[in-house]
Parts: C-alpha cells; structure tokens; sequence
C-alpha cells in the first residue's frame, strides 16, 4: 500500500469513528416552567393527563388533548428575540400565541392556585435544558380581573424577580429569591425567559392567591402543586419536544433520577468507545507500515 492509501485509509477510520459519534441518538430535552409557583400546565400534568382532577384542566384535555400537558416544558417561541409585546397579542400571553397550548389562556378561577403572602418568595424553575439568559417573573397589577383574559397591560413594570441563568443548575433547577408586592385576592405571576444565546424564549402563567388557602376565589378551586421526578420520568417517554435545531449552547442540567445519570454514562462510554476504535484503527495502520520498512 502506497503512503498516500495508508494516509487515505487513516483518515476514513477516524472519520468513521466520528461518524458513529453523529448518530449516536442523545436524549431529547426541552427547556423548562416554573413548579414555584407552580404553573397551569405542569399543574394539570402534575395531577395525571389520563386521571385529572380539577375541572379546568379536564376542560384543557377535552379541548385541546393531553400532548401540551406531556410538553409541560415547551411553552416557547423559537424566534422571540426580546420582541415579547410585538409577537403575543394581548389574550394570548399563558399561551405564548401558541395554538397547541391554547387552553392556557382561559380566564378562569378554578385553575389550580399557589397560596403566597407579600414579601420575599423563593421561585422554583424546573428546567431541562440551561441556556445562559435573563429570567424575568412579573405579577399582575392590584385590581387585576382573572375573570378577565390576562394582557400586558395587567402586569406591574416593576418585576418580582430578575435571574440572570447560568449554564449550570441546582440538580434541575433555577433557583432565586425574589420579592411580591401587596396584594389581595387572586393574581397571575408571569414568567419571561429570554436566552442570550438565541433568540428562543419561554413563558407560563402561574395562579396565586394572596392569603390562606381558602381565601382563594371560584368554584372548584384546588391547591397547586408541582410534578415529581417519578411523575416527570412517566411521561418522559409521551413528550414530543425538543430543543434540537433552536440555536446556541444546549446544557443539560443533572437530575436526580437514574434514568438521566445512566444515560449521561451511556453517551460517555459511547464516546470513549468511538475515540478508541479510531485510535486503534489509525495505530494498526501506522505498525503494519513500520514493519513493513523494516522487512
């Protein structure tokens, strides 16, 4: 064989290798919503698609299906680029205009509730996939109608909380403190992700209510709570998102379940695996050579 064949052959080796590293499938992951308060979506996906509860999001499944609440981290625009008030018209902010989750944006009472006071809060986001960017969390106005569909109008200027995310998380979560102002009675807390590193971003409506549990207002109203990791995992297999394809840097977070850690060991064996054979193959190549000159 010929130096250029050796060369040519140690080329398609490695290339082979990295090939085999392409297609390697690697999980699908989407981005994130809020669990504290905990949002409307994750709120019905918390309580089961298939065995909801409260009768708004039985209302949600009946009119739209169980796929948004299987895609409880999907509520986004790929192409937002800070243009937030140009692109969601008012009416349409829990939803993102997004038709899929159209159900979000039912000015309803009954949709499962967060009991908050005045004063500090710790928000909870759970998040999929860490992009550097700017968390906003805003709360409506006092006076605000939740019988009435939500508009930017509604929303006090002044944020409850402003996160700058990191490409790291706490196990799966962004974790900040913020501040909510005096209020009474029922209100929705507005989230506003903007990425940094693309013009992707990501919204949800969480309900609150300012006082005790049952100082909540409307018929049928329960307390909101957040899915588990079990409850997450189940329905892993159900969600159709992906972050794939909507630009910049992709961190997955570690979470707490095993299934997310022996597939981070799959992949990396995998890698290594790749990465050897292709160093073996070029090795063979360059000893098959040297035996040759010296015969």
């Amino acid at each position: 064989m010929s130096a250029t064949r050796r060369r040519l052959a140690a080329a398609s080796a490695v290339a082979s290798a990295a090939t085999l590293l392409t297609l390697t499938p690697s999980p699908a992951s989407a981005h994130g919503s809020v669990f504290g308060p905990v949002s409307r979506v994750s709120a019905c996906f918390a309580e089961g698609p298939e065995t909801l509860k409260s009768q708004v999001c039985k209302d949600l499944v009946a009119d739209s299906g169980t796929q948004p609440l299987y895609d409880w981290n999907e509520v986004n625009i790929a192409n937002a680029d800070s243009k937030h008030q140009q692109i969601i018209p008012d009416g349409k902010l829990c939803s993102a205009n997004r038709q899929k989750f159209r159900a979000l944006d039912w000015a309803r009472t009954d949709w499962p509730a967060t009991a908050v006071a005045s004063g500090s809060y710790n928000f909870n986001v759970r998040i999929t996939a860490a992009h550097l960017g700017t968390m906003t969390m805003y709360i409506t106005k006092q006076g605000f109608d939740p019988t009435k569909p939500l508009k930017w109008s509604d929303l006090d200027p002044t944020p409850a909380a402003t996160y700058s995310t990191p490409r790291a998380s706490d196990n799966g979560y962004y974790r900040f403190t913020g501040t909510l102002p005096a209020r009474t009675g029922r209100h929705i807390v507005y989230k506003v992700w903007q990425r940094h590193d693309s013009p992707e971003a990501f919204y949800g409506c969480s309900d609150v209510v300012f006082g005790t549990a049952s100082a909540s207002t409307g018929a049928g109203t329960t307390t909101g709570t957040a899915p588990t990791e079990a409850k997450i995992e189940a329905g892993a297999s159900r969600s159709t998102v992906s972050h794939a394809g909507h630009g910049g840097d992709e961190h997955a977070p570690a979470l707490a379940s095993a299934e997310a850690r022996t597939s981070g060991s799959s992949s990396a064996a995998t890698v290594t695996w790749a990465a050897g054979a292709a160093l073996f193959a070029v090795g063979a190549l360059l000893l098959g050579r040297g035996r040759r000159r010296a015969g």
